[in-house]
């Protein structure tokens, strides 16, 4: 009955102070759940982010290939087309010494022969063939001397052309469209000096003489 008693004052002296016996706190399930959501979100943020620099690294390198095969594209159908253009080259090349041989030919007979005008005939035929696949030959007298035309064989001083002036060409140059096929050899004026002035008038002189001292024997011969 003692210890009942002794009991029953203890919890009662317990409930009246109020004081009662609590688990120990522990960590919450929220607050963790929430922290490992947040670095999980925040590494996919980071994937995305590397995921996009890829993308746009492929993206540039895919634009930067298509230009260049684009590029690559261009260059190759002009070379095709400059080839096609210019195809006849070597064929223009062999053919140019036998127009040489046709003027040579033309010069050589006089301007009322027959002769002449069949050989004319011919040389103006094949001219209008060339011409036909951009073969044309060059107008270089009188003209200014170009060294990317023309080809200074000898200089000549002279009075009615200012210097670097072509005049007369030796050998015909071609074009093949846009290109030089064979420049022109040419005789290009320089300027006139003293003694080369003094030089030409005595040719000429001579020359004058000369004609005139023919003129005058043949008279003389027919008397006789």
């Amino acid at each position: 009955m003692s210890d009942e008693t002794t009991q029953k004052s203890s919890n009662s002296s317990d409930s009246t102070t109020g004081k009662t016996d609590k688990p120990a706190t522990t960590a919450s399930p929220s607050a963790a759940n929430t922290s490992d959501g947040t670095a999980e979100a925040a590494q996919v943020l980071a994937d995305l982010e590397q995921l996009s620099r890829e993308r746009d690294t492929f993206k540039e390198l895919l634009l930067r290939t298509r230009a260049d095969f684009e590029n690559y594209q261009k260059r190759v159908a002009k070379e095709r087309e400059q080839e096609q253009r210019f195809a006849l080259w070597p064929l223009a090349l062999d053919l140019l010494p036998v127009l040489d041989n046709f003027q040579r030919a033309l010069d050589s007979v006089q301007q009322d022969s027959p002769l002449r005008q069949g050989v004319a005939m011919i040389y103006q035929q094949l001219q209008q063939v060339l011409r036909k696949h951009g073969i044309v030959p060059m107008d270089a007298e009188g003209q200014p001397f170009d060294p990317h035309l023309h080809q200074a064989v000898m200089q000549q001083p002279s009075r009615d052309h200012p210097p670097n002036t072509v005049l007369k060409v030796l050998e015909a140059g071609y074009f093949y469209h846009d290109r030089v096929l064979r420049p022109a050899r040419v005789i290009v004026s320089t300027a006139m000096t003293e003694q080369a002035g003094s030089e030409q008038a005595s040719s000429q002189q001579a020359s004058s003489a000369s004609t005139g001292g023919d003129q005058t024997a043949q008279p003389s011969e027919q008397k006789q």
